[in-house]
């Protein structure tokens, strides 16, 4: 598989976002990985497999040789693909992940096989995950350090974790995902793919807002400032979106549902409407996402 260069954002003297870009149409400025680098350097989240090349080029270029830390958000192939080969490089660094996590870790032939079922080609494009050695993991949940305070964040996925420090908030998709389109507008949905808890998810959002926050850095995509404010924005996102497809589910039927969800939202969500004002081939990979984040909607409220 074609490995892509890496491209280097410098955000500010300690923190450097890692745009990661696999071979699939439209997912360039889609995936990241976040480098620390203070008193302490860590990385957060490792991409998928096939831009782990472009990873490690990446690091070489900012003259990265040793990690105190790899801090993985959860283990879905766009965020942790690369781990057994980035783990390779970095022998001695410790791994922190959920513990529900690390099992898919140490043998991803599930996680592999799941990711096929349901992404079909884009997976592919992932590429397969390598297997880490047990030893290399630390549960998040018992993981210390006085720079990294790990939250326990489930919603976009059980096994989901944010990473605080005192300026910057780690929260992988648990604020969304987040593009920014001009200096005065961006676009935000929900990262609610089946299986999808609706209070589960809305605790999460309120234990990363009780940090108070200053910079929000997403998965996908950027960073954002006032790091509370924006999340409180997505929290009522939530909301909105609960009652728009609730009404959807009672009003339209079940041919024409998710589409109808989609172009509601579209008209009603101040934020996501944003939608048509990102390029074209994101569109058509973020209306995959969009539609997927709705059926997580659906499910949940058919199921309650």
């Amino acid at each position: 598989m074609q490995q892509l260069d890496a491209k280097i954002d410098k955000i500010s003297d300690d923190l450097f976002l890692i745009t990661l870009n696999p071979p699939i149409k439209g997912f360039s400025d889609f995936i990241c990985a976040w480098l620390y680098r203070n008193d302490i350097t860590f990385l957060v989240d490792v991409g998928p497999a096939s831009t782990e090349q472009g990873l490690l080029n990446a690091l070489r270029e900012l003259k990265i040789d040793h990690l105190d830390a790899i801090l993985l958000t959860h283990i879905h192939l766009d965020h942790a693909g690369a781990i057994g080969q980035i783990a390779a490089h970095f022998s001695k660094t410790p791994i922190v992940c959920h513990s529900a996590g690390i099992p898919h870790l140490v043998d991803p032939s599930r996680l592999w096989e799941g990711t096929q079922k349901v992404l079909g080609s884009t997976a592919e494009g992932y590429g397969p995950i390598q297997p880490v050695s047990n030893e290399r993991f630390e549960d998040a949940e018992q993981f210390t350090s006085e720079a990294i305070v790990p939250i326990i964040t489930p919603g976009h996925a059980p096994h989901h974790v944010s990473y605080w420090t005192k300026k910057y908030l780690f929260a992988g998709e648990t604020g969304g995902v987040y593009y920014s389109i001009a200096q005065d507008r961006f676009y935000l949905r929900p990262a609610t793919p089946p299986r999808f808890f609706f209070d589960r998810s809305r605790e999460s959002i309120d234990k990363l807002i009780a940090s108070r926050p200053q910079k929000l850095c997403y998965g996908h995509y950027g960073i954002a400032d006032d790091g509370a404010k924006m999340l409180e924005i997505h929290r009522r996102q939530l909301f909105d979106w609960k009652a728009i497809i609730q009404d959807e589910i009672e009003r339209s039927d079940s041919e024409t549902l998710i589409e109808a969800c989609f172009e509601r939202l579209l008209k009603e969500d101040s934020i996501a409407k944003n939608f048509r004002h990102l390029p074209k081939d994101r569109q058509d990979r973020e209306k995959y996402f969009f539609n997927n984040s709705i059926k997580g909607f659906i499910g949940y409220l058919k199921d309650k």
